[in-house]
């Protein structure tokens, strides 16, 4: 399936890799053994050489989304949203330093990769992760939602936006249903 070249996109393709650069930026992408890229006008071919088939067949449509998203990304880039919900939960950008404030003694400083932007909303409790990297992208996402995971309770902590946390009942409700001793089913 080719891959379509946007006009101010050039692919370039090199031995185990393909140079992708628009007007966001310009990515290296490394292809495995045995899979090419060729050019043909205005499209990109992802092809898996003959002799080293059962290395580069297994591959080919991983290489092949590798380059497409590297194309997206030098042209739109990529997104995620993240969603910060707790009382005193907030986060600020400084420079290329993401400070939250988790609940924890200390607020927790996130250092952003390079070609990586965060943005914060006014009300402190949205951040936006923006590069042209998909895979940078939803890694640092990631690690920023591993530092306060939503917790089942109340479902407090960083989640991704649109995230469904299922929640647990609590003490509350699994007391009225166990009969102890706090229902009145202590013997005398």
């Amino acid at each position: 399936m080719p891959i379509v070249i946007p006009d101010k996109v050039k692919v370039d393709p090199k031995p185990g890799a393909v140079e992708v650069s628009g007007p966001l930026g310009k990515l290296t992408q490394k292809l495995p053994p045995g899979i090419t890229v060729k050019i043909d006008k205005n499209q990109a071919l992802v092809e898996t050489t003959a002799q080293d088939n059962a290395l580069g067949g297994p591959l080919h449509g991983l290489s092949r989304s590798l380059v497409q998203n590297a194309v997206i990304g030098v042209t739109q880039g990529f997104k995620k949203d993240l969603e910060i919900i707790g009382l005193g939960y907030r986060a600020q950008v400084a420079g290329d330093k993401l400070t939250l404030q988790l609940g924890f003694a200390r607020p927790k400083e996130f250092k952003l990769p390079a070609g990586i932007k965060a943005t914060v909303d006014p009300k402190m409790t949205a951040v936006s992760i923006s590069g042209i990297d998909s895979y940078l992208v939803g890694e640092t996402a990631s690690q920023i939602r591993r530092l306060r995971p939503p917790e089942p309770y109340k479902g407090s902590g960083v989640r991704y936006a649109g995230e469904h946390i299922i929640k647990k009942a609590g003490k509350a409700a699994a007391g009225a249903v166990g009969g102890g001793a706090a229902a009145g089913g202590a013997k005398k």
